[in-house]
């Protein structure tokens, strides 16, 4: 068992060998032309993720202003809906004679 996974390995390494020269000889750029490519998309990419992390703060910033409105609203409404029910609390007391410490 041990002597046929020592012999796949080997096929494995023998396969990567030829794989890798094929590549260097049928490949379309020199090195130096190759890497100037990949950093051209790196760069490209990085500058991609730039902007989209941009976008992303936006909308963050976008949705967190939301959310502060309808707090406010919301805290609005609640305020008047106190005021509201405590006025109408003094007309009631105020009719029957009870107390007004509100």
């Amino acid at each position: 068992m041990a002597d046929r996974d020592g012999n796949s390995f080997v096929w494995f390494l023998a396969g990567l060998g030829l794989g890798a020269l094929a590549g260097v000889l049928y490949a379309p750029r020199s090195g130096s032309e190759t890497r100037e490519a990949l950093r051209a998309r790196a760069e490209e990419g990085r500058e991609y993720v730039r902007s989209r992390a941009r976008e992303a703060r936006e909308q963050a910033s976008q949705w967190a202003d939301r959310g502060r409105e309808v707090v406010s609203q919301q805290k609005e409404q609640f305020r008047a809906a106190y005021e509201a029910g405590r006025q109408a609390y003094h007309e009631a007391t105020a009719e029957t004679g009870g107390p007004k410490n509100l």
